[in-house]
């Protein structure tokens, strides 16, 4: 077994050398708009799991995911040949190809805070001109009642 800080480094680097082979090796047009977000590399250092996002080739287009999948899994031993030449170590790591779900779930989180917005707003827009049901301030004493009896104050002694 390795320490986990080896094998984070590990995971860098092989994310770095991963991408790359993608961007400047790797002749697959279905590569070009792919990106290595994060790696993730097993204690023993056998396997490799990199986590990769698709951009799609302008703002309005959707990002051709399965296109991607298929590159990168024909693309699987060519890139697992350029790890095991460039890392060093005995056994060089399967790689695993995983999208990564953090631009659908930051998508679904945009949405959820403008829902958010859009219910203050609605509700800042009921307020507007409303009073409250009781008193303003219901904590607020009369003045007459915060002076204190002079008859309370002066008992006899016991």
């Amino acid at each position: 077994m390795t320490d986990n800080a080896r094998a984070r480094r590990l995971a860098k680097r092989i994310g770095r050398i991963v991408a790359a082979a993608i961007e400047h090796e790797i002749k697959d047009p279905r590569l070009g708009n792919v990106t290595i977000t994060d790696t993730k590399l097993t204690g023993d250092l056998r396997d490799a799991t990199l986590y990769y996002t698709v951009l799609g080739e302008n703002l309005d287009a959707d990002p051709d995911f399965a296109g991607a999948e298929a590159a990168l899994v024909s693309a699987r031993g060519v890139l697992r040949s350029k790890v095991g030449e460039q890392i060093g170590v005995r056994f060089t790591p399967t790689l695993t190809f995983v999208a990564d779900s953090i631009p659908a779930d930051a998508r679904r989180i945009d949405e959820l805070l403008a829902q958010a917005k859009e219910a203050d707003a609605e509700v800042a827009r009921q307020a507007t001109g409303a009073e409250p049901a009781g008193d303003p301030d219901p904590y607020r004493l009369d003045p007459a009642e915060n002076e204190v009896d002079e008859t309370d104050e002066a008992e006899e002694p016991r």
